[in-house]
């Protein structure tokens, strides 16, 4: 919805149970206090059958969804300075497994891989949320394993949300749990730099160094796999999933170059 900017000319209709959160935000044109479970289904009761299509409606929603993943095909394919990392996603999808868990800690990293890691069910993806923060990936991953103690469970880190929570590694290795941690190093805040650079031309703050992640997973009693080109992808993921069944964690800290696939998301 563009952060609401789609429905900036319609009239809003807010239901709420809260009076006092009731016309907060945007200022509504109706106001309901009432319960939106129960609004929902009493609105959709009133509609006569008939006046939308739903076949027609999936079919623009399938539309939609196929010239998208065209386009992030393509860009994939695209040689950058390091490992495309929409290519390294789509390497990681095909072995998630109906009980895979992924949780996503980042800011481009993770947005990209959103797109083309595809949860294999409900309650099989985590990550802060819109308003949420940075560095929690590391206890959410820690939370699936201990919950899910078969389960793959991928921890999919920006490298600068990785600087909060890298050394639980040590953690997951005196605990025994063999979570699978994916560090997109692009050596910077990229989300970040994307809006700072271009609206104020400097990207102080924004840029860190190509650190050795793997050589700090090894360093707290884990596996570390440190990836440079797409070629070593494949066997880099299948030797962290040997590693992890086995049980040890293991992190890939796979150097990602630049793409152009979120240019224009606001961050900043």
């Amino acid at each position: 919805l563009d952060y609401g900017s789609h429905v900036a000319r319609a009239k809003v209709i807010s239901v709420n149970l809260s009076k006092h959160d009731l016309r907060k935000n945007r200022r509504p044109t109706i106001g309901l206090l009432a319960d939106p479970l129960d609004t929902i289904v009493r609105i959709a009761d009133r509609i006569p059958s008939g006046i939308v299509s739903e076949n027609l409606w999936w079919a623009s929603l399938r539309e939609r969804d196929e010239a998208r993943n065209a386009e992030i095909y393509s860009m994939a394919a695209r040689d950058v300075d390091g490992v495309n990392p929409m290519a390294l996603c789509q390497h990681i999808d095909p072995h998630l497994g109906t009980s895979s868990v992924l949780v996503g800690d980042g800011g481009d990293f993770v947005a990209t891989a959103s797109y083309i890691v595809q949860p294999r069910g409900p309650l099989t993806w985590l990550d802060p949320g819109v308003f949420g923060t940075l560095g929690v990936g590391a206890g959410f991953a820690l939370g699936a394993k201990l919950v899910r103690p078969d389960a793959d469970i991928w921890l999919i880190w920006g490298d600068g949300a990785a600087g909060f929570s890298l050394m639980e590694f040590d953690t997951f290795a005196r605990h025994d749990l063999s979570v699978i941690g994916v560090v997109g190093n692009d050596a910077g805040w990229t989300q970040i730099e994307r809006d700072q650079v271009e609206i104020l031309g400097d990207d102080v703050g924004c840029r860190l160094a190509n650190t050795d992640y793997d050589v700090i997973a090894q360093g707290c009693g884990g596996h570390g796999i440190r990836v440079d080109r797409v070629e070593d992808v494949p066997g880099a993921i299948e030797e962290a999933l040997a590693k992890s069944r086995a049980g040890t964690p293991t992190l890939l800290n796979v150097t990602i170059g630049k793409t152009d696939f979120r240019k224009g998301s606001i961050s900043m």
